[in-house]
Order: structure tokens, then C-alpha cells, then sequence
């Protein structure tokens, strides 16, 4: 069995492309193409599979087109779009910690009370939504320092932002 720990979030599953099981993906991290890894893992409603890579090539520095062993028709590939794509940190090429955007959910900002509930990454600019509702941009720039043991996130922020 997959835990969740051994994995980490490098992107989502789009659409088929084409008749013969392609698929779009979106990733964040090319590590998939960095080390021999012969499949990637998928979250099939909360369940962690295993789908082995018959081929992919890459259209963006951002998307990939993919094909997965097995999955041979549009329809099959249908079934994986909006799927979650995490990689085994045990093949990763580095030792550095991999955070995905959704390792962020529970931490709060510059200590404000109410801790970040959901991310959006449905847009090119990512927000940290929080749970009084408040947007707040996820931009590098922002981003002073994270604090991984105590869940904090310090960023440089418009005041009046957490009020809006």
C-alpha cells in the first residue's frame, strides 16, 4: 500500500488527447523525466495506484502528453481527468524536502488566526484561500520564509488584505 508520505504531489491529469488513451499533464516538478522511474502514482478516490508510463512526450515546459500501460481508449483515459499525480520520494533525484501546494493546507500566515483551508491552482496565479475566506496570493515574491515544524508561513503582504 502507497502512503501518503512516500509520495508527493507534482501535478493533475487533464484531458484525453486523441482516441488511443493520451492524456494531458499539467506537472510542477519534471522529476518524472529526471530519474528512470517506470510509473507515477495517481489518486483514485483517496487511493494511491500505481499506473506505469507506456510513453509521454512534452509540449510545454508545464504539460506533457502521457499514456499510461492499460489504459488504451479515449474513455479509459476520460475516467483519470482532474486526477492528482504524486511521484514516490524514494526515487526522487535529491535530498530536499518536496512540499506540494496542498502540504500548505493547516498552516497560517504571518500568524493570523484563521489557517489556510484550500489552494487554488486552477489559474495561473495561485491563492491560498483561507478559512474566514480571504484570498491570499501564493506568489514567490510574497513568500518570505516557511516554517515546516511550527506551519507557518511568513510573506510580505498589502496590509489590509486580510481584511478584505
Amino acid at each position: 500500500m502507497i502512503r501518503r508520505e512516500d509520495v508527493y504531489k507534482i501535478g493533475k491529469i487533464g484531458k484525453p488527447h486523441g482516441v488511443k488513451g493520451e492524456m494531458t499533464f499539467m506537472f510542477d516538478d519534471d522529476v518524472f523525466d529526471r530519474v528512470d522511474a517506470p510509473y507515477l502514482v495517481l489518486d483514485i478516490d483517496g487511493i494511491l495506484v500505481p499506473f506505469f508510463i507506456s510513453d509521454y512526450r512534452f509540449r510545454t515546459d508545464e504539460t506533457a502528453l502521457i499514456q499510461f500501460d492499460g489504459i488504451d481508449t479515449q474513455e479509459q483515459a476520460r475516467t483519470l481527468t482532474n486526477t492528482d499525480v504524486y511521484f514516490p520520494r524514494a526515487l526522487s533525484d535529491d535530498d530536499a524536502p518536496h512540499l506540494s501546494w496542498d502540504d500548505f493546507i493547516g498552516y497560517t500566515i504571518n500568524n493570523h488566526p484563521s489557517p489556510i483551508t484550500h489552494i487554488d491552482t486552477t489559474t495561473e496565479n495561485v491563492l491560498f484561500e483561507l478559512e474566514n475566506g480571504a484570498l491570499i496570493p501564493a506568489a514567490d515574491d510574497l513568500i518570505v520564509d516557511i516554517n515546516n515544524e511550527e506551519k507557518t508561513i511568513t510573506m510580505n503582504i498589502p496590509e489590509g488584505l486580510f481584511d478584505i
